[in-house]
């Protein structure tokens, strides 16, 4: 399934490589899709909204149920296992007081001259959170739930909506309204895709128009973000799950092999590579894959996303595999060494890091704290995981006193007439002249 290949071997060389140029955007095809769909969503609608959905989700689907009911969010509740509701919580809570110490505050600063300059802070009015279907329903995302809608409500956005496809049926699975609930959100679209995305960015008479879109989802969905990006904000462009493992010889086999499937199971175009300095640890791991895959429920997913997209690389020392990813710039890096703590501070770009074999990168998925929105295709070298500063806006403060004003006046006039804006020079100007 992946045969193990030397960091400084042609073939490794190559596959290296290969890796630092991942990023992609959408295929033309697709992206002209989507154009066609924002477009049709753009003038007509609800119409447009409905028709998508009937098409592609729920034939029975009508605008007075594109809405979830007050009838269903209650009743969702009662359908849902009190061992999944205590889970729920947890994550809930845990994410919640990581979160918190995100928030900004307001500040301001003065010098001796009077003049006052600062930092307001605020929420953006209105946010929606985009949740996968999960298989039509049947694997409802409740962590995407959880992980959009907390840093939202902690930025203090009075508006958040939540959109979803919907089962063939036109229900949403009742763990996700739960979810929903738990943290404050009770405005819920049964409506996916991109159509879901041009509704929330241009707004229909059913569905508002936000200020920020997040969220994951398929190719259709994150070309619809690039393309509605700029009318509103959004998280990010986000490609393929991958995670990355750096293994010396003192890591288990099995825990790597575990770990790449974990990720494997996700999408067959999901990444997992595995860069270690032994080559037992290598070739065992091959043994422990081929071991594991009958285990999973998503067994062929798993197997065609190693198969054509797995990497195990031989490494001459841990040195040169943190070094190769730091240039890989992975989602999830985990350090599977010995003495973890002692490679952190070499980890340069990596959107979430996970330290020794008891952190795997589930634990960040679902009940550790911190976001599992995380930059990939190589984009962690320039930027970070969903968080509370997604939903913030600053504005500058400005406040001079006559004094400051005075003082600050010829620099002013001189900057301006060097740029050649004599209008702000004048504006200064007329405030000298009426001192």
């Amino acid at each position: 399934m992946i045969t193990p290949l030397k960091s400084k071997s042609k073939e490794g060389q190559q596959i290296l490589r290969n890796l630092n140029e991942r990023f992609q955007l959408a295929d033309p095809k697709c992206q002209e899709i989507v154009s066609e769909i924002i477009t049709q969503v753009r003038s007509r609608g609800d119409e447009a909204v409905l028709e998508y959905t009937r098409k592609f989700d729920a034939p029975e689907m009508s605008i007075a149920n594109l809405r979830a009911s007050e009838a269903e969010m209650a009743a969702a509740y009662g359908q849902v296992d009190e061992a999944i509701l205590a889970s729920i919580r947890l994550a809930k809570e845990r994410i919640w007081q990581f979160h918190e110490r995100e928030m900004e505050e307001s500040w301001m600063m003065t010098r001796e001259d009077g003049t006052i300059t600062g930092r307001m802070v605020r929420p953006v009015a209105s946010a929606g959170l985009y949740v996968p279907g999960g298989q039509g329903g049947k694997t409802p995302l409740v962590s995407s739930v959880l992980m959009n809608g907390i840093p939202a409500a902690i930025a203090g956005v009075k508006k958040r909506v939540m959109m979803t496809p919907p089962s063939a049926d036109g229900s949403v699975h009742p763990a996700l309204l739960v979810a929903a609930q738990e943290i404050g959100i009770s405005e819920v679209y049964k409506t996916g895709s991109a159509w879901a995305i041009a509704a929330l960015a241009f707004g229909t008479a059913t569905i508002p128009r936000v200020d920020v879109i997040v969220g994951p989802g398929n190719q259709f969905v994150a070309e619809a973000k690039r393309q509605v990006m700029g009318r509103v904000r959004i998280d990010m462009i986000a490609g393929p799950s991958e995670v990355l493992i750096i293994a010396d010889d003192q890591a288990k086999a099995a825990s790597c092999a575990a770990d790449m499937l974990a990720q494997a199971e996700h999408d067959p175009q999901a990444l997992a590579i595995l860069l270690t300095t032994s080559s037992r640890v290598a070739n065992e791991t091959v043994i422990e894959l081929e071991r594991q895959l009958p285990l999973l429920s998503r067994e062929e997913i798993a197997r065609t996303s190693l198969t054509e997209r797995g990497v195990i690389v031989i490494c001459a020392d841990v040195d040169e595999a943190v070094a190769l990813a730091n240039a890989i710039a992975i989602e999830h890096l985990e350090l599977m060494v010995a003495e973890p703590f002692l490679l952190l501070g070499k980890v340069e770009h990596a959107g979430a890091i996970f330290l020794g074999d008891y952190s795997p990168e589930a634990c960040g998925d679902y009940v550790a704290g911190p976001n599992h929105v995380l930059p990939t295709m190589g984009t962690a070298r320039i930027s970070s995981a969903l968080g509370v500063e997604t939903f913030l806006k600053k504005s500058s403060i400005i406040a001079y006193s006559k004094e400051a004003f005075l003082a600050d006046a010829h620099h002013i006039q001189a900057l301006a007439n060097l740029e050649g804006l004599s209008a702000h020079a004048r504006s200064v100007a007329v405030r000298l002249e009426g001192k």
